[in-house]
């Protein structure tokens, strides 16, 4: 097991994806974000079952960082309860787990 994760959130818009995802990686919460366009969700909400078109983010990061990745997307979301869910990174090759870690926190992107 790692101390890398992976976060995972949904989106209204492409917009707000890429807003979100700009924001992490400026503040060094995230070495890298996907955004992944078009998912159809279903989901109860408030007692009813819902649907909608979201953008997915995958986010990687660090066990240690999940709080303030958290906090970061809470902020900045438009949804009332947004998805924010982190998932261990089991293993991984040597060489992006390093880069990994080399790019996040304050110093993070000095390793190209």
């Amino acid at each position: 097991m790692t101390e890398q994760i992976v976060i995972m959130s949904t989106c209204a818009s492409e917009e707000e994806a890429r807003k979100i995802a700009l924001l992490l990686l400026e503040r060094g919460l995230a070495a890298c974000v996907n955004v992944a366009p078009g998912f159809l969700s279903y989901y109860r909400w408030k007692g009813k079952i819902e649907s909608g078109k979201e953008w997915l983010l995958l986010i990687k990061s660090s066990r240690e960082l999940f709080a303030s990745v958290a906090t970061a997307i809470e902020a900045a979301h438009s949804y009332e309860v947004p998805e924010v869910i982190a998932l261990p990174i089991v293993d991984g090759s040597a060489n992006y787990l390093r880069w990994l870690g080399s790019s996040i926190g304050p110093a993070g992107g000095t390793e190209s």
